[in-house]
């Protein structure tokens, strides 16, 4: 009898132990941060994915389906309406403006010293990867030295990708911090006929790695980023979070299509470029799933800026780009930087969801920052405010404070709720005029109600001069680096700023 008690009670023991283990486990995982996947395409529009135009002219089944699967923002907005003023702010947190983003040429535009997405994650424990276009500089000594102050310095564990955009040269390959083969060859300057100067398969003449084929680089990206996954699914660090930064330079120009795409949309050489790029994402996502992490994976798409896309074009297909939206690529106008921008984290966000939530692109640094439960450093994404709340549904949030950007042509704006504040006559970037002196009698600068003049067709400038002159306070205050809030700002915003 006391020999069968002390069984009894060893395997209860037993039972207990195991569903402690059990608890521990589960909650270890539940604690777990997320894989990262953050894909970034070139010169899209808001009008192009089908799940942001129902009229779109371009199947976009893969970003369709991803908006399906997690929430769709229809108020985000890049740094900038240009390649790198964008992404300095995606990877700082930071306003590009706060810094001289014209050296990128042949200087590295961030910092040694200035945390990025990627340096934090490193710090809270996750591998970090970067496939594609980076367009933030490099110290550049010689194709023959390492290229510093690009990824591998700034935090990615890899790189693979290029310096630019696959249009201006030099065009070669660089794995971690060299050239994986120097740019010896030269290449012809390249335009299509019947489309602008910039538009179709346009690229510049300049050097070129032998051997490299502008055509194969998106499918190029594709293959590395599957590579990354499949070796981190299966690697010595699969028990570390992946942070995956995709960069496609597509469908910014060259438009090159391959034979399978072509005739795909009913957009022209874009359109099908778009459809490729479209593609080429779903067998990243398919990866994914056929690795088993997607259920654990946070999935972030969007663009760096608006399409080039004219109005001529938009009456020749039938397509537009900019899904209503003023303006396109480089403008203070809305297509210049109203992005589409998706976000799937199964069992976190729910599906097919949709916010109208202003978000910045600096924003992710201090989402992401939130996710890992890791303090942002002091002095780092200091334009930075978590979305995460609005991500899982979980709190109220408040409203973001003004966003401040430049255009092409150095025309400031400032977005502050409902209301956006455009300095300068003009589009400020690539729609004609790019600025307009103002006559006698004319407003000096733009003022558009957003909530009832998305389109930004009634300039209000003269008709509030008491929101103008608010607004234009508001600008400098961020411009110098110091807004604390003014009193038509909620209190909860005001508490994010000290």
């Amino acid at each position: 009898m006391n020999h069968t008690s002390a069984i009894v009670r060893c395997c209860m023991l037993v039972a207990v132990f195991a569903a402690g283990l059990a608890f521990f486990s589960c909650a270890e995982e539940e604690q777990r941060p997320p894989n990262i996947l953050l894909i970034l395409v070139d010169d899209m529009g808001y009008g192009d994915p089908g799940c942001y135009n129902r009229e779109s002219e371009i199947p976009t089944p893969a970003i369709d389906k991803l908006a399906a699967e997690g929430m769709r923002f229809t108020d985000a907005h890049a740094t900038g309406p240009l390649c790198h003023l964008s992404r300095y702010g995606l990877m700082t947190g930071r306003y590009s403006f706060r810094t001289d983003i014209t050296v990128w040429p042949d200087q590295a535009t961030i910092e040694a010293d200035r945390p990025t997405i990627a340096s934090f994650l490193q710090s809270a424990g996750y591998r970090t990867a970067m496939v594609g276009k980076w367009h933030l500089g490099f110290d550049e000594e010689g194709y023959d030295q390492p290229l510093k102050g690009g990824p591998y310095d700034r935090g990615f564990d890899s790189f693979f990708g290029i310096r630019a955009s696959t249009d201006i040269p030099p065009y070669f390959y660089i794995l971690n911090d060299r050239a994986l083969a120097p740019p010896a060859d030269s290449i012809a300057a390249n335009a299509s006929e019947g489309w602008s100067p910039i538009q179709g398969a346009f690229w510049r003449a300049g050097g070129i790695a032998p051997g490299l084929e502008l055509k194969d680089v998106l499918p190029r990206f594709t293959e590395e980023a599957i590579g990354v996954i499949r070796g981190h699914a299966s690697g010595d660090h699969s028990d570390q979070p992946l942070m995956l930064y995709l960069a496609y330079p597509a469908p910014h120009t060259p438009w090159l299509p391959s034979e399978e795409f072509e005739g795909r949309s009913s957009a022209g050489m874009y359109g099908d470029f778009m459809a490729m790029v479209d593609a080429n994402i779903d067998r990243v996502l398919t990866t994914l799933r056929e690795t088993g992490m997607t259920e654990n994976t946070m999935v972030i798409f969007t663009s760096d800026n608006g399409p080039v896309w004219y109005d001529a074009d938009v009456e020749s297909f039938g397509h537009d780009a900019s899904g209503g939206l003023r303006g396109m690529k480089g403008d203070a106008w809305e297509a210049g930087h109203r992005m589409p921008f998706i976000v799937k984290w199964p069992g976190k966000i729910a599906p097919a969801s949709v916010s109208v939530h202003t978000l910045c692109f600096t924003d992710l640094f201090a989402t992401i920052a939130e996710i890992t439960g890791k303090a942002v450093p002091d002095g780092a994404a200091p334009d930075s405010y978590s979305f995460l709340p609005q991500l899982t549904g979980k709190a109220a949030i408040a409203a973001r404070p003004p966003i401040v950007m430049p255009s092409a042509n150095g025309t400031m704006m400032i977005r502050s709720g409902d209301w956006k504040l455009i300095d300068h006559l003009g589009s400020g970037g690539f729609s004609k005029p790019g600025r307009v002196e103002p006559g006698p009698g004319d407003p000096e600068g733009q003022l558009y109600n957003l909530v009832s003049d998305r389109g930004e067709q009634y300039n209000l400038y003269a008709e509030h001069p008491e929101i103008v002159a608010r607004l234009k306070a508001e600008m400098q205050e961020i411009l110098a680096g110091n807004y604390s809030g003014f009193s038509d700002v909620p209190s909860e915003v005001k508490a994010m700023q000290q």
